[in-house]
């Protein structure tokens, strides 16, 4: 897959990225007749997360982009202490300046929910519609900042020895699934897990472990509530995805953002996925997917979307599919 290199606020990266067009899973560039969507991943699992996003039929009516973003997949670029949602949404505007990408659709998880906000705050002609699939609350909440702790110290502890404790890094990685699979294990959320580890320990080994706090802990506990002047800017439409058996976060969050946004005139909703965990794109991508579709085609008027090819190819199966995915599990996903 491409790269290139960025950069913004947040210092020099290349930035690891994926194009899918209606016909081609791995372009080089967009279809400039089609609305461009931009998939942000969350916390931990990189771009492969939007695995059932590539591969359905109907998104592939539009240009789908994902990066990896700062300190996550294939991505390169040093984290400064800094790092926040604000040089995270820096990153992403460049990236698109980078491409030459008009202002698109984005589609936002957890993290990627927070940074697709910001852009919407701070480049209000970028954005066309955010779709926030689990977006985070106004501000961390204790009890998950306490887990996300938690998380770090077993990676760090790992480390300790100068030699990689598989106990730790195991009670690590384990955290991290919780979190966002609530220990549901299907064949593709193992195939991301065996994918994303060797990557983990790449970008956040025992020489980048400041990187590794201020990416997964800092970011989100070091945030502030977005303010009233700040949602204020947003000129497009917003559709906030909760995620109903998520975990970490219940709905009287979701619904403070809502009251946020409208109070200071954003068009915004806020839908329920009703079992989605807290990647509900994974666990619930048939919903998730329809919601997605949903913001696009309402905000593209006057754009001709080709028909829905009756299959098509996504740039990541193969890769998982050596890591042991098996499609058709796909359907037992929705159902857990």
């Amino acid at each position: 897959m491409p790269s290139v290199k960025v950069k913004s606020i947040a210092g020099s990266a290349n930035f690891h990225y994926t194009i899918s067009t209606p016909k081609n899973p791995s372009a080089k560039s967009i279809d400039k007749t089609l609305p461009t969507v931009i998939l942000l991943h969350p916390v931990y699992i990189a771009s492969e997360l939007f695995e059932l996003q590539f591969s359905d039929p109907n998104l592939r009516r539009f240009n789908l982009v994902a990066l990896d973003l700062r300190g996550h997949g294939e991505t390169t670029g040093k984290i400064n202490a800094t790092y926040g949602r604000e040089e995270a949404a820096a990153d992403v505007v460049k990236f698109m300046e980078a491409l030459r990408l008009p202002p698109c659709h984005f589609v936002g998880v957890s993290m990627g929910a927070c940074i697709s906000l910001q852009i919407a705050i701070s480049y209000p002609d970028k954005p066309l519609s955010l779709t926030m699939i689990s977006p985070l609350p106004l501000t961390e909440p204790e009890d998950v900042a306490d887990g996300r702790r938690e998380i770090h110290d077993c990676w760090l502890e790992a480390f300790k020895d100068g030699k990689v404790d598989q106990t730790a890094l195991l009670d690590s990685v384990c955290g991290s699934l919780q979190l966002g699979f609530s220990g549901q294990q299907t064949s593709l959320i193992k195939a991301l897990t065996g994918r994303a580890v060797p990557h983990a320990l790449r970008n956040w080994g025992p020489t980048k472990l400041d990187e590794y706090r201020i990416v997964t802990v800092d970011f989100f506990v070091n945030r502030k509530a977005q303010t009233p002047a700040a949602v204020s800017k947003i000129t497009c439409p917003v559709k906030l995805v909760h995620c109903s058996a998520d975990i970490a976060y219940q709905v009287e969050y979701t619904e403070e953002v809502l009251k946020l946004l409208r109070e200071n005139g954003v068009d915004v909703q806020l839908v329920l996925i009703p079992g989605a965990v807290h990647f509900g794109n994974v666990s619930n991508h048939k919903e998730a997917n329809a919601h997605i579709f949903d913001s696009v085609i309402q905000n593209s008027p006057g754009m001709n979307i080709p028909p829905a090819q009756l299959s098509v190819v996504s740039p990541f199966t193969a890769g998982l599919k050596k890591a042991g995915y098996r499609e058709d599990d796909n359907d037992d996903s929705d159902d857990d």
